[in-house]
């Protein structure tokens, strides 16, 4: 079986890979029945010279391959009929804007495998590139943070070369002695964002603590759902039910608003669950959050400053409550915003190192042994032609019909 790594050509550019140079050697050695090449790319954090170093074949010809290897969504000119592909397809929400990719993928029978639901047998993820959007979202915050307090200047995290040098930058920050940090969210991307409020010794405390005391140092807190949302009539509120159901919630996330100053959004956020804060609540007296690093990026959803995506050339905006428009980043009471929607691609080499050992773990162990774990099977979302059953709900979505 010959697995080739095809070069990400969706605009804007994508540096990041699958595999790195490394990771693909070792792959040749563990699994000598597999043959990966990769593609010629001028964009790629690795460059095709680092791939031949580690004699990997750099390649034109995909079309010798079985299986395609790739990041983001690949242009519908692009695709090669009948081969397997694993990319970022952003279609299992029925996005609008992919539909008529998903049409080509049936169109040239093409078996598609969306990284997104490469999943244990319980639906939670196996690979992704959340600790990094967790990373470098909590670091344009403080970034953010030192522009608008004009106390402290951070590199931008794209112009460095890994994590490590990332974090050597957050040495130069300088944090207001009584700043309240809340971060939601338990999953991979608040758990990087936690990685950085960490690495800057800032005092971890308790929700009901962070609630009801003030303290005289800087502190974060990290909330789930239960500490956020609670049931309308006043029973104790279920986390799995919340998840099966959360109609019968509403938000508390007030308690939290009224005593922070950073807010990092972390959390998944599912369809009908309640909005953490509304733009009415932004407009209460009470409200104090003047700083949001939404690495969610739920656009006019629960974060209700956050009402476009901002980009890695331009990563912040403010938001004025009282107007409910954008605003300029110094006017007063303003929420200055981080939204970028693709983080990780600020950290493209420590990105793909970490998603690389995810997909060697699971995906290429899965080819190995046949999908004993079923792993290929959950995640193939189109054969000859057809959904399989598994996405037989997106059926109405190809057909226009939704």
């Amino acid at each position: 079986m010959k697995f080739g790594i095809i070069k990400e050509r969706k605009n804007p550019p994508d540096r990041r890979v699958v595999f790195s140079p490394e990771k693909l050697h070792q792959l040749q050695k563990k699994y000598p029945q597999f043959n990966f090449v990769v593609e010629p790319s001028n964009i790629r954090i690795f460059n095709d010279a680092s791939y031949q170093e580690k004699d990997i074949l750099i390649t034109k010809n995909m079309e010798d391959c079985d299986v395609l290897l790739g990041v983001k969504e690949v242009p519908i000119p692009n695709l090669i009929p009948q081969k397997k592909y694993f990319f970022f397809s952003h279609t299992i929400k029925k996005q609008p804007y992919n539909r008529n990719l998903l049409r080509s993928i049936l169109e040239k029978k093409i078996e598609l495998f969306d990284h997104e639901v490469i999943t244990k047998n319980n639906g939670a993820r196996l690979i992704g590139f959340g600790r990094y959007a967790g990373l470098v979202g909590a670091y344009n915050g403080f970034r953010l943070l030192g522009i608008k307090n004009n106390s402290f200047q951070l590199s931008k995290a794209e112009s460095l070369p890994d994590l490590k040098a990332m974090k050597k930058e957050l040495t130069k920050v300088k944090l207001p002695k009584d700043l309240k940090i809340c971060l939601t969210g338990l999953g991979k991307v608040a758990q990087g964002a936690k990685e950085i409020l960490d690495s800057l010794n800032i005092k971890q405390v308790t929700p009901g603590n962070y609630a009801q005391q003030f303290f005289a140092e800087a502190v974060y807190t990290q909330i789930d759902v239960m500490d956020y949302n609670r049931r309308k009539d006043g029973q104790p509120g279920n986390k799995k039910e919340f998840f099966k159901d959360p109609s019968p919630y509403v938000s508390k996330f007030m308690k939290f608003a009224r005593e922070t100053d950073y807010f990092i959004a972390g959390h998944f956020y599912g369809d009908g669950a309640p909005y953490l804060f509304t733009r009415e609540d932004a407009k209460k007296p009470d409200f104090r959050i003047r700083l949001v690093a939404d690495i969610s990026c739920d656009i006019d959803g629960p974060v209700a400053s956050t009402i476009r995506p901002s980009t890695i050339a331009n990563p912040f905006y403010a938001y004025h409550p009282k107007t409910e428009k954008e605003v300029d980043l110094n006017t007063p009471n303003s929420i200055s915003v981080m939204a970028v929607d693709n983080l990780p691609c600020e950290l493209p080499k420590d990105a793909s190192e970490g998603f690389g050992e995810m997909f060697a773990k699971h995906v290429i162990t899965a080819f190995a042994n046949q999908d004993k774990e079923g792993i290929l099977a959950r995640a193939k979302m189109t054969e000859n032609g057809k959904l399989t059953p598994r996405y037989s709900y997106l059926q109405d979505f190809v057909d226009g019909k939704e």
